[in-house]
């Protein structure tokens, strides 16, 4: 496999970043993810780490270094992190389960397979203009799909926050997935939550993703969507990858990957760990954060013990 990726999440005007971000690769395939942590819900971001450990681990355990089924393997391992989710809520005594979006994408044998549950979104950018988005879990959603709201009136509606889906919490996640779609040279996957593309017309994003490399480009995205939303700035996060063909006889840029030198167990893989913004919310000094880690990753454990 050859292609760029780059990833960044901000606080916003949040006192916390309650989204995770991850991406990991082996040698034949790539897993991304976003996971935005439900704020008006107890412990969001513990529900996003864990989903968002979940995947990664269990792509770590299969992905040797190939998927067997990449739709498959979504599916089974975004209902078993919501299950995660909820044994953690137990064994924390919990008054609620937290609850988290999450988009997830896996990219296999030049074709790329995803799911999500929420508002967290994936899209598929190809040639300039945006050749599909997913689609929101979300009330307003549902009104735009019934033909009594619009777009325009739908970044505004107060119902535009509220999901009928998503991991955690008491009902089971109605979990949406994509066909196998094959990438071209030059296709840009890129992951978001809701405060990235909330503030922003389709236009914009297309724009910044395309007019420069990612690494430029994703960053005065984010820029752009706080600016826009001003003192309502959510956490922003986005995972953006650029596919390369490898037919293509094009040279390589200096910020691509290629796979090809990896060993067959061997993986890379980059997880956002939680950044605290500005507020009386105090930073979590090394000792805190590894102690949630492992609390979270005794979890994950567990829970793959019982099934």
């Amino acid at each position: 496999m050859r292609f760029t990726i780059y990833q960044e999440s901000r606080t916003g005007r949040r006192r916390s970043n309650q989204d995770r971000i991850a991406h990991c690769y082996s040698r034949e395939a790539l897993l991304m993810l976003v996971a935005d942590g439900m704020g008006g819900h107890l412990h969001g971001e513990l529900a996003a780490q864990i989903a968002a450990q979940h995947l990664t681990q269990a792509f770590q355990r299969e992905a040797q270094p190939r998927l067997p089924d990449p739709g498959l393997f979504l599916s089974r391992v975004l209902a078993s992190a919501h299950h995660a989710i909820l044994d953690d809520a137990l064994d924390r005594m919990l008054p609620e389960a937290p609850r988290t979006t999450l988009v997830a994408c896996v990219v296999q044998d030049g074709a790329a397979f995803w799911a999500h549950a929420g508002d967290s979104r994936l899209y598929l950018l190809r040639r300039g203009r945006i050749v599909t988005h997913t689609r929101d879990h979300s009330r307003t959603q549902l009104l735009i799909d019934q033909g009594l709201l619009d777009a325009e009136d739908a970044a505004n509606h107060p119902g535009r926050n509220r999901l009928y889906s998503c991991l955690g919490g008491n009902h089971a996640p109605q979990i949406e997935h994509s066909p196998r779609t094959p990438l071209r040279d030059g296709d840009i996957v890129a992951l978001c939550s809701d405060g990235v593309w909330g503030p922003v017309s389709d236009d914009c994003l297309l724009g910044n993703l395309t007019a420069a490399p990612l690494s430029q480009g994703v960053p005065r995205l984010l820029e752009e969507a706080e600016r826009r939303a001003g003192a309502t700035a959510d956490n922003l996060s986005m995972v953006a990858m650029c596919w390369h063909d490898e037919d293509n006889a094009g040279p390589a840029s200096a910020e691509s990957i290629s796979t090809h030198t990896m060993e067959l167990d061997d993986f890379t893989t980059r997880l956002d760990m939680s950044s605290m913004g500005p507020g009386p919310t105090k930073d979590l000094d090394e000792d805190e954060i590894e102690r949630a880690i492992r609390e979270i990753n005794e979890t994950i454990r567990k829970f793959d013990q019982k099934r």
